[in-house]
């Protein structure tokens, strides 16, 4: 068992959050159960599954929820670029947040590569 708190990752991941929330804040009304819901989720299950990784007995265990969370970034990373072409988000507002996601993208590659090595 790992200690999630004191990963980067998680880390991080709890700040991007806040920022998705923050931003989506703007997204229409009618989108709030559709494009506003799909963000938000797929930004919570970053840290929520880095979190249920690090609860699991093994290293294996481990490394598949990076890649459930690897997944979840790719898919929040997919979404903030449809609601720029929506023009619900500023496009240079997704290119921060998209660069904050590819950062987490990589500590994940990093941290399943170190796992898989040890």
């Amino acid at each position: 068992m790992h200690n999630f708190r004191e990963l980067k990752i998680w880390q991080k991941s709890r700040e991007l959050v806040k920022h998705i929330y923050l931003i989506t804040k703007s997204l229409p009304q009618k989108e709030l159960f559709g494009l506003t819901s799909q963000i938000r989720r797929a930004s919570t299950s970053i840290p929520s599954n880095v979190a249920e990784g690090c609860g699991r007995q093994t290293d294996k265990e481990l490394i598949r929820f990076f890649d459930i969370t690897n997944g979840s970034a790719f898919e929040l990373e997919t979404l903030l670029l449809i609601a720029s072409d929506l023009n619900y988000i500023n496009k240079d507002s997704v290119k921060v947040i998209i660069y904050k996601v590819q950062e987490i993208e990589k500590m994940i590659f990093n941290l399943k590569k170190y796992n898989k090595e040890s």
